[in-house]
């Protein structure tokens, strides 16, 4: 499979729509569908006809995150990686993205969020950030935004303890704009970014940048810093457990580690 077959893209109306297209492996996201993402928003950003961006998945899924096995075969190992070209493409795209979540929204799935301007989620979609858990350390910036969005305490309760949360609570703490009724969840995100996409372009460009302005250069360096510790705890015997204990249906043993 190349990777145009699971990120599918479509200009109209202004709109620029890349879709993960995975069902599958519930949209879980390798190596080509990063670079085929991050290509994508990065030609969008460039195109001077896409006002625009809309992400979304499928009807029961917007991505469960990694695919581990593509991960861990051949993980991230620089500014240069797709993961990584990915996180600066989304972080650092001039023009608004809004998401359109229903189903399954892990890892990735949830902190590329944090660098939309607008989310509509269906009222069964659940959230996960499940980093800790795995031994690993938070990505795409989101230590940095999620303390700014929804303060320290309710931050540390999603990142630390890596729980699965619905979508009141992703609305009530700043991560979704806005909850719709499932079968509604695209044509609502697609509504708003057609509002979007009617008023005048560059002004929306420059309230977005304003937006940003003051977390813009401290959010780029903390993405290389997690992305850093990332790479790093990937080698950690806290991570080698989960991983294991994940092939061997257990339940993990972190006590023996410091």
């Amino acid at each position: 499979m190349n990777r145009t077959e699971f990120i599918q893209s479509e200009l109209s109306e202004g709109i620029f729509t890349l879709r993960i297209n995975r069902p599958d492996k519930k949209n879980a996201l390798n190596l080509a569908m990063y670079q085929a993402l991050a290509d994508g928003l990065r030609k969008a950003d460039e195109d001077a006809g896409v006002r625009v961006i809309l992400i979304c998945g499928g009807d029961d899924c917007f991505t469960s995150g990694n695919d581990l096995a593509d991960f861990l075969n051949a993980p991230p190992t620089g500014q240069n990686s797709p993961v990584m070209q990915f996180l600066f493409a989304v972080s650092e795209a001039s023009k608004p993205i809004v998401a359109a979540v229903n189903g399954l929204a892990v890892g990735v799935g949830v902190t590329m969020l944090l660098h939309c301007e607008l989310v509509y989620a269906g009222n069964s979609a659940t959230f996960q950030m499940p980093f800790v858990n795995l031994g690993l350390c938070p990505e795409a910036g989101s230590t940095l935004l999620l303390p700014r969005i929804m303060g320290h305490q309710r931050a540390a309760e999603l990142l630390m303890l890596g729980e699965v949360f619905c979508a009141e609570k992703a609305c009530a703490v700043g991560i979704v704009t806005a909850i719709c009724p499932d079968g509604d969840v695209l044509a609502t995100a697609r509504n708003k970014a057609l509002q979007l996409a009617a008023q005048p372009a560059a002004a929306v460009r420059l309230a977005k940048s304003l937006l940003k302005r003051d977390y813009a250069g401290p959010l780029r360096e903390t993405i290389l810093e997690e992305g850093k510790q990332f790479m790093a705890r990937l080698k950690s015997p806290e991570a080698a457990e989960a991983l294991q204990s994940f092939m061997e249906r257990r339940k993990p043993d972190f006590t023996k580690f410091s």
